[in-house]
């Protein structure tokens, strides 16, 4: 477990969450809060976060979506429980539990009508971090497509899977999806006419909608970064500032 001495005290969706983090590990950033924004959930609607890590995409769904019924899953104890205290001291019902996606615990063995996720998508063969828990949050222990599938299995008839990954990890996410369909790619680009880094990928349990490319969601405005000048584009500071719906335009 962190010390209060290892953990610091940050604010997501302009201080509508205090999140606690670790000063040295893995530190949510942008991708869960663009995460949380394109899951369609309802209120009423039960969401697992397959890896919520210390519960940020969960929770910001669930400052975004008053009344959907929050679970999650997490391999390392240490983040499940800053999950469970980030979940509280923030008055969000959550549950988290302790556990691998390749053998999910039984008490979530239950259909699910989300299934989010940021998996581990820098490759192996990279540098990895000398922190293992940050380590083991970043870079590809099991195959996208691993996790594509341990979501499908979770989801109910006509279920949302949405997830957010490096571009590379496209081929083998669509690999995994071959119990899903009306799937949906949301590349994220740092700037207008830059190549996208990141995107969103949401698909459907038994859906038939044909598949769609999006067209970009663009993260920052001008050319190059600025200083310590805010550049995020209205669109964007909509969604990582007041929790808006990411992908309500496309809907």
């Amino acid at each position: 477990m962190f010390t209060d001495a290892e953990l610091t005290d940050d604010k997501f969706l302009c201080g509508r969450l205090q999140l606690l983090q670790p000063v040295k590990g893995y530190r949510a950033a942008t991708d869960p809060v663009l995460l949380a924004a394109a899951c369609p959930a309802l209120a009423g609607d039960r969401v697992l976060d397959i890896g919520c890590g210390a519960g940020a995409a969960s929770l910001c769904l669930g400052a975004r979506v008053p009344g959907a019924q929050l679970w999650g899953l997490e391999v390392q104890p240490v983040y499940a429980d800053l999950a469970r205290r980030n979940a509280a001291r923030n008055g969000l019902a959550m549950q988290v539990h302790d556990g691998d996606l390749s053998q999910i615990p039984a008490a979530l063995r239950m259909d699910f009508d989300h299934v989010i996720m940021n998996p581990p998508y820098y490759p192996p063969a990279g540098t990895p971090s000398p922190l293992p828990e940050r380590a083991r949050a970043m870079q590809v222990d099991l195959p996208l497509g691993d996790w594509v599938q341990a979501g499908a299995r979770r989801l109910a008839p006509r279920g949302w899977l949405t997830l957010i990954c490096g571009t590379d990890g496209l081929p083998d996410v669509l690999r995994g999806m071959s119990k899903l369909g009306s799937i949906a790619v949301l590349p994220l680009a740092p700037r207008a006419g830059r190549m996208a880094q990141r995107i969103i990928v949401q698909a459907r349990k038994g859906g038939r909608a044909p598949f769609r490319l999006l067209a970009p969601f663009v993260l920052h405005t001008g050319l190059a970064h600025d200083g310590d000048r805010e550049t995020y584009t209205p669109e964007a500071s909509a969604v990582l500032r007041n929790g808006s719906d990411l992908l309500a335009r496309f809907r």
